[in-house]
């Protein structure tokens, strides 16, 4: 009889053992449960900033992922829940860079803070600003990307808050019509520039070229000096040879009869 009452017992210790191990299993099934259904307007809850931030300017972040896509995990189960970066972006130069959040927030990406002296780190992205400086070595070839593009990422300078205008009738809006700002040096202009523009730098010829009785006080800068700076035309070029043979054999530079070109004797 007693060991029909012990092992009743044993039972019943049994029964409840597995009891509480079916309780403990369906609670961990439940926190389970519990973690996968989280929203981030759970987040929200705790973190203000973050979401403030994302909502803001989260660009991609606030609209193709989640809080959990890149938080996986909470602390203090997950020793570390702050992802690397590199966890989505790749297959760039850029991507492969070191210290990200030393100009990314991720929170607000695409708001770049630039500090220190920039350049190795802009040129992953900015080739073509990089061929042009490296290919037409200038001062500017020397500078810090953010010496120029300060503080905030996409900032453009005005020419002028460095540079002093080549006439006090020049304006910001000039500067680009002649001037690239990664190959400075590479002078190029339109067919409509005026002989004013040109004179700013080059008054000598210009004011020759004003005061001069004859045709050429009326053809602009451009006409023969067409398209790059420091082009030197031959007279020939739009006069052939207007005289006879025997005078060109005698006289073979034209400047020997007729001066300059800002300046004629007829």
């Amino acid at each position: 009889m007693q060991n029909v009452k012990g092992i009743g017992l044993r039972i019943v210790c049994c029964l409840a053992l597995l009891g509480l191990g079916v309780l403990a299993s369906a609670g961990s099934e439940a926190r389970a449960q519990g973690a996968a259904v989280l929203a981030n307007t759970d987040c929200v809850k705790c973190h203000a900033q973050q979401p403030k931030e994302i909502e803001a300017n989260g660009a991609a972040h606030k609209t193709q992922i989640g809080c959990q896509d890149c938080h996986t995990g909470h602390r203090p189960s997950s020793p570390n829940n702050i992802p690397q970066c590199s966890m989505c972006h790749d297959g760039q130069e850029h991507f492969k860079l070191q210290g990200c959040t030393g100009c990314h927030n991720p929170h607000s990406p695409l708001q770049i803070v630039l500090k220190g002296d920039l350049k190795a780190p802009c040129l992953t992205c900015h080739d073509t600003q990089n061929a042009q400086l490296e290919a037409n070595p200038s001062k500017h070839t020397t500078f810090a990307c953010n010496f120029c593009h300060a503080e905030r990422h996409g900032v453009i300078p005005e020419c002028v808050q460095c540079h002093k205008p080549h006439s006090e009738q020049m304006t910001q809006g000039d500067c680009g019509k002649c001037h690239q700002a990664h190959q400075p040096l590479v002078v190029t202009y339109g067919a409509d520039t005026p002989n004013a523009s040109c004179g700013a730098c080059h008054t000598t010829a210009f004011q020759l070229l004003a005061a001069s009785k004859y045709k050429h006080r009326d053809v602009t800068c451009v006409t023969c000096h067409q398209d790059k700076h420091k082009t030197v035309p031959q007279c020939s070029d739009c006069h052939g040879l207007p005289h006879a043979e025997g005078i060109h054999k005698k006289f073979p530079k034209c400047g020997d009869c007729h001066n300059i070109a800002h300046d004629l004797n007829k």
